[in-house]
């Protein structure tokens, strides 16, 4: 081999081992930062396993929502139709949030409530989010309860 080939091939097997480092590098960013939607059902069963964040995605609940005057500390309460699951959030939430409509909360379990980091909601009642509505019809076909119906944009 010449020296001028033994440079090439150490020229590739340097790049090789870049790129290589560096698609590690991205898969590892990537997996810590992916947040997998579950219902309150899915939630309450220990589905989520022990991700520290993910999201929570449901129907806020009637007559549920408290607000401590003065403060952005709220709490409110998620369901999928089949389980209820308490959230609160010291976060400023949304215009458009509001009791019974759909919403998306990202952020972890603790001690039984959902603290949320984030608040996502929508501006239609009739609207739910494709992914919620697809895991929310998944639990209602299993129990043969009916699903109000769903728009998907």
């Amino acid at each position: 081999m010449t020296p001028v080939q033994r440079r090439r091939l150490v020229w590739v097997l340097l790049v090789l081992l870049a790129s290589g480092l560096a698609t590690t590098l991205v898969a590892f960013a990537l997996q810590r930062n992916i947040a997998y939607l579950y219902t309150p059902s899915e939630v309450l069963r220990g589905e989520h396993g022990t991700q520290s964040n993910f999201r929570l995605g449901g129907m806020v609940v009637k007559g549920s929502f408290q607000r401590a005057e003065g403060s952005l500390d709220a709490h409110f309460v998620v369901t999928d139709g089949d389980a209820t699951l308490p959230v609160s959030t010291s976060r400023i939430l949304p215009d458009m949030f509001r009791e019974d409509s759909a919403v998306v909360a990202l952020g972890r379990l603790q001690d039984g409530v959902f603290v949320a980091d984030e608040v996502l909601a929508k501006h239609d009642e009739n609207y739910i989010p494709k992914e919620v509505a697809d895991k929310m019809g998944k639990a209602h076909t299993k129990h043969d309860v009916p699903m109000p119906a769903v728009e998907t944009r």
